[in-house]
């Protein structure tokens, strides 16, 4: 196909995707003639006949691919954000194309050994620590990926790595499905007490794009939350509740709980074909952690500073809702925040509906340029010329102080049908320095936030704020990056490492400097009152043990299902033993969340969900660097720069955070900042 748009240069700003031009039927024959080319590409650097050297090896290794890195990123940003039947279709026909196509690489004996050789003989080699890097995070992707097995093993490592890659894609597509599939349909306006207006203009223009009378909720995060918060109704907050928390675990076609019990069974049998005792052991090795006995260890530490914490917290909670009425002696999850809301409200003279008019989105979005130019000089401008996948997302150029070009940046924020729920950050082009060329990013950041409705702009909850923040720590991981290779560049780090950046970028929102450049009233302009920026602050804390007893909840389930011998073991049966330890609340029949778990069964997570707790640690203690020397000083800025964002995966994680802070994180800081513990 010569007019394939996939298989052309894209003669558009910066190189960057035609969408408009994209049609599925394009990408299968791309997607085969890239494969086609990246082997030939292999099969050229194998038949070389000069003994095997760093370029000619390892180099040559890094750049081959590239039209199929391009072609798969260009699918696979489109099947998660923009998503149809015909698209689903593509990616579950390709997906164990490219598995066998990674397989054929990492299995592939003659480049194994020219790898080998090199590997062999690093000490002698003139390596700067990026090239070295390089030698050996390749060595050990091989070898991590069953080029020492003998043949017999590698053919199943072969069949285990198609079989979770098409069994992860299922699980995604579920939980999609389920939370499409589902509506709770109000034409009582009684049914809508407690609501705020602007829930209920939302639930109202939802009713309408489904043709329905009344008012309409979903499964998706700017409908379920502010149901969750405000509704009175108690049982349709328990039938939105059930609803939301059997996703993937009703028993019917959208079920996920065989598929995740396949998905653990075989990372356990490909762990042990490599000589790992589990999953997580296999997992842990390529992090700061290092092991699932120093997780679990940190784990339970940080379960001995919260639990007492959630524990006075909820009986604060249960004895408040006890005074508005509640009629029993626990509360149950479809009412937890519903009472605290309630209670924040009462305590702070705060809650969303005041805050939103303050958080229009376009004002937050500037507010993040400006911190982004603050800290790191940088300046985006939108560029409407440049193609965008649906007609929502805003492109823009990114420049730095001396107007050089750094990167494209695209924004996609509301809920669609075709959009998995969550927030997330990706590279449709990653950074690479290649024959003296920077070629410069292109970054995505896709989030679900409230959206526009007739009468008023995207207004946001001060928690969908400060998720912006954090998606956008992730792109600047991305826009920055500078390094030689493409596969240390950006968010290609640890996993325990790759929070940084996002999590630290958070603390900016709670900064009453940063909350007066862009926190403005829609309607009036009038900047956010110091009043409200000193009760966000007061608020940071409230409830904060339960929070973190319920994020390491989390991780404590990734753990128990990626770090033992898996068994006959139920989902609930799995949950439950955790459950003894850390959840306070009592357990509901017909709900379970590890089924809708995607973090760790169709992302990149498992055996990694702690590292969300392992990165507060690490961005506590930056930002209190920060606060050491002024919010934006220009050498902390600049340092976290160079050894943070620039610099990727080139080197260690604790040798980068030692350059750029002078020593190693203490987790006092996060203890600090949350009021686990007082100093």
């Amino acid at each position: 196909m010569t007019d394939n748009p996939l298989l052309q240069p894209f003669r558009t700003p910066h190189g960057t995707v035609p969408f408009g031009q994209i049609k599925n039927e394009h990408f299968l024959p791309a997607l085969k003639e890239a494969l086609a080319q990246g082997r030939r590409e292999i099969d050229a650097i194998t038949a070389n006949p000069e003994p095997p050297d760093f370029g000619n090896t390892l180099v040559a290794l890094e750049r081959s691919g590239e039209s199929l890195g391009r072609v798969s990123s260009v699918l696979f940003n489109l099947n998660h954000a923009e998503t149809n039947a015909g698209l689903q279709g593509i990616v579950r026909e390709v997906s164990p194309l490219l598995t066998e196509y990674g397989n054929d690489i990492t299995l592939n004996a003659s480049l194994f050994a020219r790898i080998k050789a090199v590997y062999e003989k690093r000490q002698g080699l003139s390596l700067d620590p990026e090239d070295q890097m390089l030698l050996e995070r390749t060595y050990k992707n091989f070898a991590r990926n069953g080029a020492n097995l003998p043949e017999e093993k590698q053919e199943r490592f072969r069949e285990i790595n198609t079989e979770l890659a098409q069994l992860s894609l299922q699980f995604g597509e579920n939980i999609l499905n389920e939370t499409n599939e589902y509506l709770l349909r109000i034409t009582d306006e009684k049914d809508l007490a407690g609501l705020p207006e602007f829930a209920r203009e939302i639930a109202a223009q939802t009713a309408k794009e489904k043709d329905r009378d009344g008012w309409a909720f979903t499964l998706q995060g700017p409908s379920y939350v502010p149901f969750m918060q405000y509704a009175d109704n108690r049982n349709l907050r328990r039938e939105l509740f059930m609803a939301y928390n059997s996703r993937g675990y009703r028993g019917d076609k959208n079920d996920n709980q065989e598929i995740l019990h396949k998905i653990v069974k075989l990372r356990a049998e490909r762990a042990a074909l490599l000589g790992y005792p589990t999953h997580a052991d296999f997992v842990l090795e390529e992090s700061m952690a290092g092991s699932a006995g120093k997780v679990t260890g940190f784990l339970e530490e940080l379960v001995g500073y919260a639990k007492p914490k959630a524990q006075a917290q909820l009986a604060d909670l249960t004895a408040y809702a006890k005074t508005r009425g509640f009629p029993e002696d626990r509360l149950q999850r479809w009412d937890y925040s519903y009472y605290a809301e309630k209670l924040k409200k009462e305590k702070y003279s705060l809650d969303d509906e005041i805050l939103k008019p303050y958080f229009e989105l376009g004002n937050v979005l500037d507010g993040i340029f400006t911190v982004a130019n603050k800290l790191f000089g940088l300046t985006f401008k939108e560029n409407s010329d440049i193609p965008v996948y649906h007609p929502e997302v805003k492109a823009y150029e990114v420049f730095d102080e001396a107007n050089n070009f750094i990167s494209v940046f695209y924004g996609d924020y509301f809920p669609r049908e075709g959009k998995r729920n969550g927030a997330w950050m990706n590279d449709i082009q990653g950074q690479k320095t290649v024959n003296g060329e920077n070629i410069r990013p292109h970054i995505v950041n896709v989030c679900n936030f409230t959206r526009p409705t007739e009468t008023r702009p995207s207004l946001l909850t001060f928690n969908e704020v400060t998720t912006l923040f954090h998606e956008f720590g992730h792109a600047l991981h991305g826009m920055l990056a500078n390094g030689r290779y493409e596969s240390l560049t950006g968010t290609n780090v640890y996993r325990d490492f790759v929070e940084l950046p996002s999590q630290l970028m958070e603390n900016w929102c709670y900064q009453p400097e940063v909350l007066r450049i862009f926190a403005r009233h829609y309607q009036t302009g009038e900047v956010i009152p110091q009043e409200l920026i000193d009760k966000i602050r007061e608020s940071q804390n409230f409830m904060e043990g339960v929070n973190s007893l319920t994020q390491i909840r989390y991780g404590m389930v990734d753990m128990n299902w990626h770090s033992g011998t898996p068994g006959n073991e139920s989902v609930v049966e799995i949950e439950s033993k955790i459950d003894e330890q850390v959840n306070l609340f009592p357990r509901v029949e017909g709900t379970a969340f590890s089924p809708a778990f995607s973090h760790i069964f169709a992302g990149g997570y498992s055996a990694g969900y702690y590292s969300y707790k392992w990165s507060e640690v690490l961005d506590a203690d930056a930002f209190e660097y920060f606060e050491e020397n002024g919010l934006f000083d220009k050498e902390v800025a600049g340092k976290f720069r160079r050894f943070v964002l620039e610099k990727g995966g080139s080197e260690h994680p604790m040798a980068l955070y030692k350059k750029f802070r002078g020593r190693e994180p203490s987790p006092k800081a996060m203890l600090r900042r949350s009021g686990l513990v007082t100093e």
